[in-house]
C-alpha cells in the first residue's frame, strides 16, 4: 500500500524533528544542529545529533537514526502506518483513505478493539453481574471507592473457562484474534480457553487512552498471584508503565515509583496522581528512560521487605544511568504504601514523600548490612563499600560533601577517602573507555547491526559509495542501473536499499535517502541514516562510482582488506586497482 509522497513530505514539514523530539528529550542547540542524550540507550554525554536541514537524527553511540517518522516508531513502539497517524493527529492532518487498509495496522486496530471489549466485559462483570460479587468484596476490603474503580476501569474475570471467549465470539472476534491479544489460549483439543479466570482485573492503558494489556490478581485458590499479559503487537511490557496515562497529567515535577497495581491505585486514590508501577517485572532501562522524560525527580516507594530493598537498589542504578534524580521513602510501621496510607493517612504519606532521602544515603546505609562497625575490621569493610558508592557520584562537589560526612562520622582523614574514591573512578574510566572502543567505536558495533559489513568489508564500502552517490545524484540512476543490477550487490541490506532507490527514482517518488522509510524497519533506517551522515564527509564523483562498480564486478576475489580503511583511503584503493587492471 502506497502513501502519497506529497502527504509524507507535508507531514514531515508540519512535524519538525526538534519539535517532536523535545517532547521526549532535552535538546542542546549547536549551530545548525542539536544534540541530546539518546533516548534509545543509556549514556551520560550526548551522542545523538539532530540534523535540522533534513529533519533527521542519528546516534553515534547505538546507531539509531532516521527521520521524524522513524523516531516516533521507535519511541512509541509503533508500526509505520501507526506512526503516520500519530504525527498526522499531532499536526491536525487527515490520513489518506487507503492508509487504513494496511494489514499490520488492521491487526493492531483489532487487538485494541478486542482489548476494549474485554475491559468492558470485566468491568460490567464486577459492577453489575452476580458473578462479580467475589471481586466486589475484594475491592471493598481494599477500601477502593466506586469512583476509583471506574477511573481505573477495574474488573473481574469470572471463574469459568469460556466466559470471555464466548462473549468475544458473540461480538465477532475470531479465535486467532483472542490468542493474539493474550486473552485466550488454545487447548489440547484445539479449542480456546480464557487465560484470566477468577481474578480481579487491572487494564493497562497507554498514553493515548488505548487498553493495551491486562494484569489479573488471584483472590484465593491455586495458581500464580498475578498473571500479566505477554507482549503482543500493541504491548511491550518493558516499555510501558501502569498509570502513566494519569501521572503524565500531574503538575508535579516528580514521579512516585511503586511496586504494584494496588499500591499505585491506593496512592492515586489518596490524591497523588503522579504515581506509576512496572508491569509484573523489575524496572527496565526503557522504563527508566520513559520516567525521566516526565519527571525531574523519581521517588521510589517499594515495599520495605528484602525483595523490595533489592529492587530499590537496581532501580537506583537504572535511574542514575538516565540522569534522573532519585529519592527513597522509608516507611516505618507499614510494609507498603497501601498499608501506610490506610494506617496513617494521606497527609502523613505526603510528609513521608517530602522527607524522602536521597539515593546516596540509602546506598551508604546499606553498606552497613552484616557488619559490626564497632570493630576495626567491620569499620574498614564498611568504608571500602562506601568508597564504591561515592565513586558512582558524577558531581565532584557532591562527592566532596559525602566524603567529608563519611570521614567525620568514622573519625578518618577526608583526604584518604577522596584518594580512594578517585582511584576507583580512574579504574572505572579506563575500563569504560576500553569497553566503548571495543563495543561502540569499532567494527563490533557494525557487525552486530549489519553482519555483512564485517564479513564483506570491501563490497560493503563499495555499495555504500554507490548508494551515497545515487542519493546525491538521482538523475544518474539510469547510468548506474545499466552498469550494475541490485542482484550484483553482495550484502543483503544494501541490495535492498539500492533496489528500492532505483524503483522510487523511476516512479518519481524519491526525494532523499530518508524517503525510503516506508520500505524499511526503524532499525534498518538507522543504518540508512548512517550512510547519509557519512556522505557529508566524503566527496564521491562519477569516476569513483565506476571504481566502486568495478570492485563489485571485477575485484570480488582481491585479498586486500578494506575494513580498517577510511572512506578516502578506500577511494584511493579502488583507483590503484583500476590502474592495475
Amino acid at each position: 500500500m502506497a502513501i502519497p509522497e506529497l502527504f509524507i513530505q507535508e507531514l514531515k514539514q508540519n512535524n519538525p524533528i526538534d519539535s517532536v523530539m523535545s517532547s521526549y528529550v532535552s535538546l542542546i542547540r549547536r549551530g545548525r544542529s542539536c544534540v541530546c542524550l539518546c533516548p534509545f540507550h543509556s549514556e551520560k554525554s550526548p551522542s545523538c545529533t539532530l540534523y535540522l536541514e533534513n529533519n533527521s537524527f542519528y546516534c553515534f553511540g547505538c546507531g539509531a537514526g532516521g527521520d521524524v517518522i522513524t523516531f516516533v516508531m521507535k519511541i512509541e513502539n509503533l508500526g509505520y502506518i501507526e506512526a503516520l497517524k500519530f504525527l498526522a493527529e499531532r499536526a491536525g492532518m487527515s490520513m489518506p483513505e487507503d492508509a487504513r487498509n494496511n494489514e499490520s495496522s488492521r491487526i493492531k486496530s483489532r487487538i485494541l478493539e478486542i482489548n476494549r471489549t474485554a475491559a468492558r466485559f470485566f468491568f460490567d462483570t464486577l459492577t453489575r453481574s452476580p458473578d462479580g460479587e467475589k471481586g466486589r468484596r475484594y475491592f471493598a476490603e481494599r477500601q477502593l471507592s466506586a469512583a476509583t474503580i471506574t477511573k481505573y476501569g477495574l474488573g473481574y474475570a469470572p471463574n469459568g473457562w469460556y466466559n470471555l471467549s464466548n462473549h468475544l465470539r458473540s461480538k465477532g472476534f475470531s479465535e486467532e484474534e483472542m490468542i493474539s491479544a493474550f486473552l485466550c489460549g488454545r487447548g489440547k483439543n484445539g479449542g480456546v480457553f480464557d487465560i484470566f479466570r477468577d481474578r480481579v482485573m487491572f487494564p493497562i492503558i497507554d498514553l493515548r487512552g488505548n487498553v493495551i494489556a491486562f494484569g489479573g490478581r488471584t483472590i484465593d485458590g491455586d495458581g500464580p498471584k498475578y498473571i500479566n499479559s505477554s507482549d503482543t503487537p500493541v504491548f511491550k511490557k518493558s516499555q510501558n508503565l501502569f498509570s502513566l496515562n494519569f501521572a503524565k497529567k500531574s503538575e508535579e515535577k516528580r514521579l512516585i515509583l511503586a511496586e504494584g497495581y494496588m499500591d499505585v491505585i491506593a496512592i492515586n486514590q489518596a490524591g497523588f496522581e503522579n504515581v506509576v508501577a512496572t508491569l509484573g517485572t523489575a524496572l527496565t532501562q526503557e522504563q527508566a528512560r520513559l520516567m525521566s522524560q516526565y519527571a525531574e525527580e523519581i521517588i521510589i516507594a517499594y515495599d520495605s521487605d528484602g525483595a523490595g530493598q533489592k529492587a530499590t537498589h537496581k532501580a537506583i542504578n537504572l535511574l542514575s544511568e538516565v540522569g534522573a534524580r532519585t529519592k527513597i521513602i522509608r516507611m516505618e510501621g507499614a510494609k507498603d504504601p497501601d498499608e501506610y496510607i490506610k494506617k496513617f493517612g494521606a497527609l502523613r504519606f505526603k510528609q513521608l514523600l517530602d522527607k524522602s532521602g536521597g539515593a546516596i544515603e540509602f546506598e551508604l546505609e546499606k553498606c552497613r548490612a552484616g557488619l559490626d562497625t564497632d570493630t576495626d575490621e567491620g569499620r574498614i569493610e564498611y568504608l571500602k563499600r562506601c568508597v564504591n558508592v561515592l565513586a558512582d557520584i558524577t558531581s565532584p562537589i557532591e562527592r566532596e560533601v559525602y566524603a567529608g560526612r563519611l570521614a567525620e562520622a568514622n573519625r578518618v582523614n577526608k583526604e584518604m577517602i577522596v584518594q580512594q574514591v578517585n582511584g576507583v573512578i580512574r579504574k572505572r574510566v579506563n575500563q569504560s573507555k576500553s569497553r566503548e572502543w571495543t563495543e561502540i567505536r569499532t567494527f563490533q558495533k557494525q557487525m552486530r547491526s549489519n553482519p555483512d559489513s564485517y564479513r564483506k568489508p570491501r563490497e560493503y564500502k563499495a555499495e555504500v559509495g554507490i548508494i551515497s552517490y545515487l542519493a546525491a545524484n538521482p538523475e544518474d540512476a539510469d547510468y548506474i542501473a545499466s552498469k550494475i543490477a541490485p542482484e550484483q550487490f553482495a550484502t543483503d541490506l544494501n541490495k535492498k536499499i539500492y533496489a528500492v532507490m532505483l524503483e522510487k527514482i523511476k516512479n518519481s517518488e524519491f526525494s532523499d535517502i530518508l524517503s525510503l522509510q516506508s520500505e524499511f524497519t526503524a532499525d534498518e533506517m538507522g543504518k540508512i541514516t548512517e550512510i547519509e551522515v557519512n556522505r557529508k564527509d566524503v566527496n564521491i564523483n562519477k569516476t569513483a562510482v565506476d571504481d566502486f562498480i568495478n570492485i563489485l564486478i571485477h575485484f570480488a576475489d582481491n585479498p586486500a582488506d578494506a575494513k580498517d580503511m577510511s572512506d578516502d583511503e578506500f577511494i584511493k584503493f579502488t583507483q590503484n586497482l583500476k590502474s592495475k587492471k
